[in-house]
């Protein structure tokens, strides 16, 4: 088969870490509960589990302000997404364990947090995860609760999820997306809860100050039509989220469950959630813990739901039950290796605002159930006729319907890697065709160099020879799928 010739430019930088940048996941799955958002997805099977009540929070106040601009950053390595919020840091609940434990305390969406632990690297907690299990704080996402009879249909025009047909207790990965141009303003995980009025959604430290204003507009526009269902929204400011992830992270939760048959952890797949109860020092039980399974590393894993008081005490149980032996606690920096191995996206980097769910890769967050209607009275979501008007490319290619770019992987020959702002052009002609958007040698992979970026339809498929430019000498490199590692999550059989 021909192969397409480009060339890859780097754009002077130096690769140092930048604390202004969040991804959770799909936490988060694929969190993202990406996110970081991380990785999720509905399954088929779902569980009956009572219906529980997250705390209560403040109400949220509407905005007018429109979409941040997002700060060009080149040629860096970032772990953060979008634009920093402003004013004095914030702390997690987990702040003084992460300090007396060595955490290196950096910037990140808004918060201090860690990027490494003293005594480990972050090639150490990378390879650890793969091998063992690792405790990652997550709690500067942004969890919300979404109530309401009009819950569904007003998650359905803001998403493309196809909420109706999701299972309760089961999340799939999503984005928020703007009207008219289908571009994404955050990714995001959404979990149905207990029924089609109650939902519990997690979005990205970092773009706070741009979602908060999106969800308020949005909704004072719902609330003016008498005709759409009550919805009402709060933000659980202070809720405490870890991430427990790796091989060994079944086995070291379910030593801390205070009734391990109930909450039934093997039968508890991806996608999914459930609450549990959780014994800590002193004999106490911790009740109304949200447990999701899934993550933002490509292992199997959950992300824990806390209350604020509580988080403290239940990530110390989990260390001192599983052991360092077998649970190690790790930072931001091993969790972007993680996630680009797995080939998840952090926004700000690899999606944005200008960035459709197709342009992204990310066709398969569109239901199919919403793969049709594009008026909004009729139901559609935000954007429904620029973003499903590229959809179908096998149909469009070659007639003008295919989405101008997409996001693809990329596998470079040894050296220096390909950072974040390389641009992208054609080898013939030296015509500029993209970016590199996320880039790193991967140590799970025998450190081989790879990175994600944009190039235009065309040049997207798996095979097509690149060369990269990097301090003056060009290297061949090659889009290949993704993603780079074999994903673990534990998936509901067939």
């Amino acid at each position: 088969m021909k192969t397409s010739k480009v060339l890859v430019r780097a754009k002077k930088g130096v690769p140092t870490f930048q604390g202004s940048r969040q991804r959770h996941g799909l936490s988060s799955l694929p969190t993202r509960a990406a996110s970081s958002l991380s990785a999720t997805s509905a399954s088929s099977s779902s569980a009956t589990v009572p219906a529980r009540t997250l705390p209560r929070q403040h109400a949220l106040p509407t905005s007018s302000s429109a979409a941040a601009a997002l700060p060009a950053r080149l040629g860096r390595r970032s772990y953060a997404s979008a634009a920093e919020p402003t004013g004095p840091l914030s702390r997690t609940a987990l702040y003084d364990l992460h300090v007396a434990r060595g955490g290196k305390m950096v910037p990140f969406g808004g918060f201090e947090m860690p990027v490494q632990y003293a005594g480990q690297s972050v090639i150490s907690e990378h390879q650890f995860t793969r091998s063992h299990a690792s405790l990652f704080d997550v709690g500067h996402m942004v969890q919300h609760r979404f109530e309401g009879p009009g819950a569904t249909a007003f998650l359905q025009r803001v998403t493309p999820s196809g909420l109706k047909e999701l299972a309760p207790y089961h999340s799939t990965l999503s984005a928020l997306l703007w009207p008219g141009t289908g571009g994404i303003v955050d990714d995001t995980i959404v979990t149905k809860l207990a029924d089609d009025e109650s939902y519990y959604v997690v979005t990205n430290a970092a773009c706070r100050d741009k979602d908060l204003a999106y969800l308020g507009e949005q909704l004072a526009a719902w609330r003016k039509d008498p005709a759409n269902g009550a919805v009402e929204h709060r933000v659980l400011d202070g809720q405490g989220l870890v991430a427990l992830q790796g091989p060994l992270a079944e086995e070291i939760l379910a030593g801390v469950l205070a009734d391990p048959a109930a909450t039934n952890l093997p039968e508890l797949y991806f996608g999914q959630c459930r609450w549990a109860s959780v014994k800590v020092a002193g004999g106490r039980v911790v009740g109304d813990v949200l447990v999701s399974r899934g993550g933002y590393t490509g292992e199997d894993g959950f992300e824990v739901s806390v209350a604020p008081a509580d988080t403290p005490a239940v990530t110390e149980a989990l260390l001192a039950a599983a052991g360092p032996e077998r649970l190690r606690l790790a930072g931001l920096g091993a969790r972007d290796s993680l996630r680009l191995e797995a080939g998840l996206c952090l926004y700000g980097n690899d999606i944005d605002d200008t960035t459709t769910p197709v342009e992204g890769a990310l066709s398969w967050i569109i239901g199919k159930s919403r793969r049709a209607e594009t008026a909004l009275e009729r139901g559609a979501f935000h954007g429904a006729a620029a973003v499903l008007g590229k959809l179908n490319t096998k149909a469009q290619e070659g007639a003008g319907g295919a989405p101008p770019r997409r996001r693809v992987g990329f596998e470079i020959a040894k050296g220096a890697p390909a950072r974040q702002g390389a641009e992208v052009v054609a080898r013939e002609d030296g015509k500029p065709l993209g970016v590199v958007t996320s880039g790193c040698p991967c140590p799970s992979l025998g450190y081989r160099n790879l990175a994600m970026g944009y190039v235009p339809f065309g040049y997207h498929k798996a095979g097509t020879e690149l060369d990269v430019v990097l301090r003056g000498q060009r290297r061949p490199a090659v889009v290949t799928r993704m993603p780079f590692i074999k994903t673990k999550y534990k998936k509901a059989p067939a």
